[in-house]
């Protein structure tokens, strides 16, 4: 079997490019810079199902990356988390949290309808992530319709 992204998350996201292991997404939802790693292994719903060098190599792109959104965006709070209870793919949630936010200090889950990026702004946050990642490969970046 070959790794395919879930529904869900392909449907509330922009695929923005790859790690080594994880593909990387960014959230549609311009409230809140939201960004979403994904291993891209087939069948794997947990970390523990991860073999040791793939669990490693996770950790090792989520605290990049968590430090990377954190000096790009200037939060307050970086939220982190796998919780997984409507999309099963193992998926970990990046979310810089301001003290200002709508919502701060409560959970974001389900609390406000999504407010679309501008497209511009997408390619604009992949380019900016791009230059401060390492190991991370860019792809061409599907506009919603």
């Amino acid at each position: 079997m070959e790794f395919t992204l879930h529904p869900q998350l392909a449907k509330d996201s922009y695929i923005l490019g790859n790690f080594s292991l994880s593909q990387l997404l960014l959230i549609n939802d311009s409230q809140f810079p939201w960004f979403i790693l994904v291993p891209r292994k087939v069948a794997i719903t947990e970390v523990f199902q991860l073999d040791s060098n793939s669990q490693q190599q996770l950790w090792s792109e989520s605290s990049h990356l968590s430090e990377t959104v954190m000096n790009l965006f200037k939060g307050d709070k970086l939220n982190v988390a796998a919780i997984g209870n409507l999309v099963p793919q193992l998926h970990l949630h990046h979310i810089v949290r301001y003290k200002a936010d709508p919502l701060w200090p409560s959970p974001i889950w389900g609390k406000l309808p999504m407010v679309a990026y501008d497209f511009e702004v997408v390619l604009q946050i992949q380019e900016k992530l791009g230059r401060g990642l390492q190991d991370f490969e860019p792809l061409t970046v599907q506009k919603k319709s």
